[in-house]
């Protein structure tokens, strides 16, 4: 089959180019380049069933100049859309909501409206537990009101909404994943990325934002990507929406700071800012339900703490720090 992935070449996208190009998948992929790296999809690049074309999905000029070419030119039409383009960085976009407006909804907005275009008919949504904002009960698909607490949770929300309403006029299928913490080989942000870059400027001291009691669920990439396929192989409602995540309530801040303090090998003193959250936006707890997951036959390969284990020792690595 064909498929078209936006931020193709991020730490989650080339994930998924990855895996569709090895299971026989013909695979148009776009990016903006801002995150994402042509390091992330080397390997792509050399299989003859991947094109590559750096797009910004926010530009309908760029996107009718670059792709429209590309898919009047088809011999069949593109099968499934996977929307994973968007502002990756929370704190940034609450800082200025005008990225997570462009990146993140206006993204999705232009996605759509391709989709019209040209009648693709499926798609796969990257959204993020950032919907349920600062909710004291467990995470469920069915919670509402749904009140995020950041732009860029606000924006993914607001794309789900866009995405319901296509669902009723030109696209026949909807897949909605709910992402948790992601962790893993070719990270650009998150917990771990953050504390190793800190730890490449100051090799003595490593700081930590709020005071470590921070507890999130967390996934491996790699399960990520599993669940992914595996929703969208399986899940036939027409708007299929689920939470993926593992299957504990997640590991705190403290253990993962002095987990990258262990693999680094720097021998830093960990110094806490305090508070009970990293930033403005940062939902410092939330418990996550992968029930409904497990109910239509998926289980993650492992807990939050091998996860992020995992991902560290990956990560020291790709960051020269051992």
């Amino acid at each position: 089959m064909v498929m078209f992935v936006t931020g193709a070449a991020g730490f989650i996208g080339s994930h998924l180019v990855d895996r569709l190009l090895a299971q026989g998948h013909r695979v148009i992929g776009v990016d903006n380049m801002i995150r994402g790296t042509r390091a992330n999809i080397a390997t792509a690049l050399a299989n003859p069933s991947f094109r590559f074309l750096e797009v910004d999905m926010a530009n309908p000029q760029s996107i009718r100049t670059v792709l429209y070419p590309v898919f009047e030119s088809l011999a069949e039409p593109v099968h499934t859309v996977w929307h994973l383009a968007a502002n990756s960085d929370v704190a940034a976009g609450v800082a200025d909501p005008g990225i997570d407006l462009k990146d993140t909804f206006q993204t999705t907005y232009e996605t759509v409206a391709l989709m019209r275009a040209f009648d693709m008919k499926e798609l796969a949504f990257a959204s993020t537990s950032a919907v349920y904002g600062n909710h004291p009960e467990q995470l469920v698909e069915t919670l509402g009101p749904l009140l995020p607490i950041s732009s860029y949770g606000a924006m993914k929300l607001a794309s789900e909404a866009h995405i319901s309403a296509a669902a009723e006029s030109h696209i026949s299928q909807t897949w909605l994943f709910r992402f948790p913490n992601v962790v893993g080989s070719r990270g650009t942000h998150g917990i771990i990325y953050d504390l190793l870059g800190k730890l490449l400027k100051n090799r003595e001291e490593l700081e930590v934002l709020g005071d470590g009691s921070q507890k999130k669920p967390y996934l491996h990439v790699s399960d990520l990507i599993d669940a992914m396929l595996f929703i969208r192989g399986n899940a036939t409602e027409k708007r299929a929406l689920y939470n993926i995540g593992p299957e504990d309530d997640g590991v705190t801040v403290a253990s993962i700071a002095q987990a990258v303090l262990d693999a680094s090998k720097t021998g830093a003193r960990l110094r806490y800012t305090g508070g009970n959250r990293g930033w403005v936006g940062d939902v410092p707890r939330f418990y996550y339900s992968v029930e409904k997951l497990a109910k239509l036959g998926w289980r993650p390969s492992g807990s939050s703490a091998q996860a992020v284990s995992r991902a560290v020792a990956e990560l020291v690595v790709e960051r020269g720090l051992i």
